[in-house]
């Protein structure tokens, strides 16, 4: 049997909601919602039934009047994000998203797996993979992440404890963290005060694997220090290296293997 044969006979049939996903239109939960809000055809006939079945090799399927097919292989990308970006293909505000930087038009489908404050700079994760990205981000596929921090102050030990301990946020409490600080003459300096560390302040990491709404910045705020500046260097097995800020590339070969074996809690 050729090696399109079997790949065809994995996926025929399979769920709308599946394939609008692996095809890249959003993730598995977006895709539900797609359907739902009666945005996907198939066929030229609105389906709106979650459940809903397709065969990928005869079936059109198509979401707001545009076609989506399956690749013959998912895109994985890393952007640096500059400052002064929000976390989204579009934005109603008018506001620069980091859609403008990478290329959307290349590969379509192609959306952040999570995101950066809008003042965040780093690492950032993109794939036309609907459910790969729905699995990175699921809770139970604690991914390190690594920030440099620019802060008001100098973290004691005392404050250093208790993050490393686990506080609690006003959303409950957060896992451990694991800090460093930072020596001015290290290179991580640079990703977030190019001109040296200003006096009265201090540059910090943090190693945390969860993912809520401007997480690091309240961790140290609720320890007395305010963030000036933060970048994210790693995300899971990835390592920001070899990317401008405002650039991207695609995954090696190794990258995207380490980075789907988390998926498979390998």
């Amino acid at each position: 049997m050729s090696k399109q044969a079997s790949q065809e006979e994995r996926i025929v049939p399979m769920r709308l909601q599946k394939y609008l996903a692996r095809a890249g239109a959003a993730s598995r939960r977006g895709s539900e919602n797609l359907m739902t809000a009666g945005r996907v055809r198939v066929n030229g006939v609105v389906v709106t039934e979650l459940g809903s079945k397709v065969d990928p090799t005869v079936d059109v399927v198509t979401v707001d009047g545009r076609e989506v097919r399956l690749a013959d292989e998912a895109v994985y990308i890393i952007l640096n994000k500059p400052a002064g970006y929000v976390t989204t293909m579009s934005d109603p505000a008018g506001r620069p998203c980091v859609a403008s930087l990478v290329p959307k038009d290349q590969y379509p489908g192609l959306f952040p797996v999570g995101r950066l404050d809008r003042d965040t700079t780093g690492i950032l994760l993109f794939t036309t993979d609907g459910e790969a990205a729905q699995r990175l981000l699921h809770p139970s596929f604690e991914k390190d992440k690594h920030y440099v921090a620019l802060v008001e102050g100098s973290l004691s030990r005392a404050a250093i404890d208790r993050l490393e301990r686990g506080i609690t946020l006003d959303d409950g409490p957060c896992a451990p963290a694991k800090v460093e600080r930072i020596e001015a003459n290290s290179p991580l300096v640079s990703a977030v005060c190019p001109r040296g560390v200003p006096k009265g302040c201090s540059v910090v990491g943090l190693t945390i694997h969860e993912g809520r709404k401007h997480q690091v910045k309240r961790m140290l705020s609720e320890v007395g220090h305010e963030v000036i500046a933060l970048h994210r260097d790693t995300f899971g097995p990835l390592v920001l290296k070899d990317v401008k800020p405002g650039k991207w590339r695609q995954l090696t070969a190794d990258e995207r293997k380490r980075l789907l074996a988390q998926t498979k809690g390998e």
